[in-house]
């Protein structure tokens, strides 16, 4: 069984997009799926959204699980869609991605092993509207960290193994890189699947989500140091940053003002996980 896991917090724009996409997936054989959405603190439809596509998951011999919670918190959700979950493969996927066919079925061979294992696709970043966002992004997708190694942005997905390694998810900011910090850079497997996911639009927003990404790593530093000491580093070296300035200039300024400003007392969101779309 694989349980796809989706924490949504005001998706009415995208769950629909993100279970259509799902149900399209290409399993081979009778490998059962549970995709579970839990819907918190949402003050928009998203629940009811989801709800709708149950009848076409079930024709296809899929169960849909919507579960409704009051409280806006990400961590949240996440333990509460755990707490039902059978699967013996966790897919954790953000609202907004959008997975191409074959990604769950690669996910799930990947990780058909009895030791730890981690899994993600290649993330594609949908084109953004701002020209800012457009070379932020083109800039950290070519960073070691995106181009080497496996982020897991988005979507990442472990087996019962690797599951093991901690127990509920911590209230931190930083669940994926809490997650992919458990597992050795050899554990981490990259499947040649892309999956389409979005990027803060605009300079403004892409220093909040910035910002909380950065109160997440200081939330895993000092809640989990031995966690952190056991990583391996993915902060480019000077060398690697001369010729990536060297090739995107542009991007590289734009890289280097948001991780300037977010150290600045200006543009902060109000809420705790900005996403800024």
């Amino acid at each position: 069984m694989i349980s796809v896991i989706i924490p949504a917090h005001d998706e009415a724009a995208f769950i629909g997009g993100c279970l259509e996409r799902l149900l399209a997936s290409d399993l081979p054989g009778a490998q059962g799926v549970e995709v579970i959405v839990a819907a918190n603190g949402c003050t928009d439809d998203t629940a009811e959204r989801a709800a709708r596509w149950q009848a076409d998951f079930a024709a296809r011999g899929w169960r849909l699980v919507v579960l409704v919670d009051s409280i806006a918190n990400k961590i949240k959700a996440l333990n509460m869609a755990e707490a039902v979950a059978t699967g013996a493969i966790r897919v954790y996927v953000d609202a907004d991605v959008h997975v191409t066919t074959g990604l769950i079925a690669l996910l799930a061979a990947a990780l058909d092993r009895p030791d730890p294992a981690y899994a993600s696709g290649r993330p594609d970043i949908r084109v953004p509207r701002s020209a800012a966002s457009r070379r932020y992004a083109r800039f950290w997708m070519r960073l070691p960290f995106m181009s080497r190694d496996v982020p897991g942005c988005g979507i990442y997905a472990v087996n019962a193994a690797g599951r093991q390694r901690w127990q509920q998810f911590p209230d931190i900011m930083a669940d994926d890189i809490f997650v992919r910090m458990h597992f050795a850079r050899s554990e981490r497997i990259a499947v040649p699947a892309q999956y389409s996911w979005p990027i803060a639009e605009g300079f403004g927003w892409l220093v909040k989500v910035r910002r909380r990404q950065n109160s997440g790593l200081r939330q895993l530093y000092v809640a989990f140091p031995d966690l952190v000491r056991r990583s391996d580093s993915t902060r480019p070296k000077p060398l690697e940053l001369l010729q990536l300035l060297a090739r995107d200039p542009v991007g590289f300024g734009v890289y280097s003002a948001v991780a300037v400003l977010v150290k600045l007392p200006f543009l902060r969101a109000r809420e705790r996980w900005p996403r800024g779309r």
